[in-house]
This record gives C-alpha cells, sequence and structure tokens, in this order.
C-alpha cells in the first residue's frame, strides 16, 4: 500500500510517498509568478492623467499557472491508495477543489486536507508518518 502525503503552497510542493517502510521524497516548483502591476496617478495634481491596471490579466495568468502547478502534482501522485494533503493559506483547499473537480480517481483517495505552518523537509516527513500510522 503507497501512502502519500503533500505539503504544498504556492511556491513548491513537497510530496512523501511511503510504500513498504521506504520513504521517497520529491520536490515540485510552482513557478508561478508574483506580478506587481503599476499604475495609478503619475502626477501629483488631483484628477491628472492616470494609467489603466487591469488586473483580471494577472489574476488570469496566475489562474492559469495555479492550474499547471495542479497539474505536475497530480501527474506525481497517480499510483496513491491514500492521500493527506495540508500547508499554510488556502493553496491545500484549492488542490482539493481541483482534485474533486478533475481528477476524481485521486478525490477519493484523500483521507484529510489539514492546515499546517511552514516545515523542512524532516518535519513533513514526521507529519506523514505519524498521520498514517494514526490512521
Amino acid at each position: 500500500m503507497k501512502n502519500t502525503g503533500i505539503w504544498l503552497d504556492k511556491k513548491k510542493a513537497i510530496i512523501v510517498s511511503i510504500e513498504n517502510n521506504k520513504e521517497t521524497l520529491h520536490t515540485i516548483t510552482s513557478n508561478i509568478n508574483r506580478y506587481n502591476p503599476h499604475g495609478g496617478s503619475g502626477t501629483k495634481i488631483k484628477g491628472g492623467p492616470q494609467d489603466v491596471v487591469h488586473d483580471s490579466k494577472y489574476l488570469d495568468r496566475e489562474k492559469h499557472e495555479l492550474k499547471q502547478y495542479f497539474n505536475a502534482i497530480a501527474s506525481q501522485i497517480n499510483d496513491t491508495d491514500a492521500l493527506v494533503i495540508f500547508g499554510p493559506a488556502g493553496t491545500n483547499e484549492q488542490f482539493n477543489k481541483e482534485l474533486h473537480k478533475n481528477y476524481k480517481k485521486l478525490s477519493t483517495k484523500i483521507k484529510a486536507v489539514k492546515k499546517a505552518d511552514s516545515m523542512t523537509d524532516n518535519q513533513v516527513k514526521a507529519f506523514i508518518r505519524d498521520f498514517f500510522k494514526s490512521k
């Protein structure tokens, strides 16, 4: 039986698989760019000329890059029997939604989606080991 745990945020995903008491660790970087659109008033004069900022363009680009990131993670965990997803912020929940929407077979293997702060690789391994020992 292959148990897999994923710690992820918008920068990287740490995937730990445990099979026959052997642990393997794999890291995937997201390549999601942080966009800082510039714009607004270019002068100190009230009501002066202003640049138009198209936030939707930047948000669409980030959404597309996030989808590619999730696809890369899903392709690494296709053969797992049980899955736990954890991490800070909402990226773990977004990944859970993506699995339920586009990866039905994988979504049935999810045992838990949990919040967790930033962790080292060894802390991630220990968390996953402890999680599956208690199940």
